[in-house]
């Protein structure tokens, strides 16, 4: 590993990890395809083309399949004309197709929202060749978005979040191997399930922490948000002495060479991942008899309810979680408005005592 690797922090490595999946996926797309995402490059993350690649190979792979007249064209050979050749049913064929579909032997569906995603996608290719004068329609604006139905929120109530932290500490329901990794892992599961549930940040922003982005003097945290710009959260005491205990015994492991300076580490002395994040709570959520299926966004949400809850304050949750549209936060917590009607219940009085 180079110099510059080791220097480059998670989020950089990440970034370039896009960067070169992106490449090789436009090599399976149309030429034409490169002047789009040449053209959304400076409004969007690597992440989010790469994404967008994906969904738009996927389109291309549909009409492949299902189109007697392209299937006879490689779809690397496509051209820019096709796109004026596929109208407005042809999408909607489309979205009936993502119901359900078969890749690699494989099964795979969507629902709504993986439905929207991949409209939403399509839409942006199809405005952006449409805006640029090079094709004559645009029937993607045509197909309306899937209509989507709220999710209800799924999170921790106070006692299955104590009884979670139980878990961790003592392992009580770990087999004998599990308790071996258990002795060496305790502390960091602790302190990294602590600061999931006592700040509310994402798991991707949780394993991209350095040494350096934690500020006991303060009590923040320095995270890099969706977006890749930065932000402080600020933590309590009990996140601090989860963090505390941890880091102290961080200083007895020697890390491998480009990860001296993360946060988390995993067992194999690397930074820890999402993957390796979404496992450990898995592991633990599921030894609580009656717990939720719980994810480490679900840990987010519970502190954004809590925090809700506490304060009914929807611009300060949406701040502290990082959301740019106080809307998203609004969506996604309106439900907790269950509780303002249960103290509502309370407040009228029909008759004095």
């Amino acid at each position: 590993m180079s110099i510059m690797e080791n220097n480059q922090n998670y989020h950089e490595q990440e970034n370039k990890k896009n960067i070169l999946l992106m490449r090789e996926v436009l090599a399976t797309l149309p030429p034409f395809c490169k002047r789009f995402f040449r053209g959304i490059e400076n409004q969007t993350s690597a992440r989010t083309r790469l994404a967008y690649a994906y969904d738009i190979r996927l389109f291309f792979e549909f009409l492949h399949e299902t189109n007697g007249v392209y299937r006879k064209i490689d779809i690397v050979d496509f051209p820019l004309s096709i796109m004026d050749e596929i109208g407005k049913e042809d999408i909607e064929e489309y979205m009936e197709y993502l119901s359900l579909y078969v890749r690699d032997g494989q099964e795979i569906t969507n629902n709504e929202r993986g439905k929207a995603r991949k409209l939403a996608a399509l839409r942006s290719f199809y405005n952006y060749y449409f805006c640029s004068e090079l094709i004559k329609s645009n029937p993607a604006s045509l197909v309306p978005m899937p209509k989507l139905h709220e999710k209800e929120i799924i999170r921790l109530d106070p006692n299955e979040v104590a009884i979670l932290l139980d878990q961790v500490e003592d392992g009580a329901k770990l087999t004998e191997n599990q308790l071996r990794f258990h002795k060496k892992t305790r502390i960091r599961d602790l302190a990294l399930l602590t600061l999931l549930l006592g700040t509310g940040i994402r798991v991707s922003e949780c394993v991209g922490l350095n040494l350096e982005d934690v500020d006991f003097n303060n009590m923040g945290i320095k995270v890099r948000r969706k977006g890749g710009y930065e932000d402080v959260v600020y933590f309590g005491e009990e996140v601090e002495d989860a963090l505390l205990s941890y880091i102290e015994q961080r200083k007895h492991i020697i890390p491998n060479s480009g990860h001296e300076n993360a946060l988390f580490l995993s067992l194999q002395n690397r930074r820890i991942t999402v993957r390796a994040v979404e496992n450990l709570v898995k592991k633990y959520a599921s030894l609580v008899t009656g717990l939720k299926k719980i994810t480490p966004h679900k840990l987010r949400s519970t502190y954004g309810t809590a925090l809700y809850q506490e304060t009914g304050d929807i611009y300060l949750v949406a701040d502290v979680l990082g959301h740019k549209d106080v809307n998203t936060t609004r969506k996604h917590y309106a439900a907790m408005k269950d509780a303002n009607k249960r103290k509502a219940a309370k407040t009228i009085r029909l008759r004095e005592d």
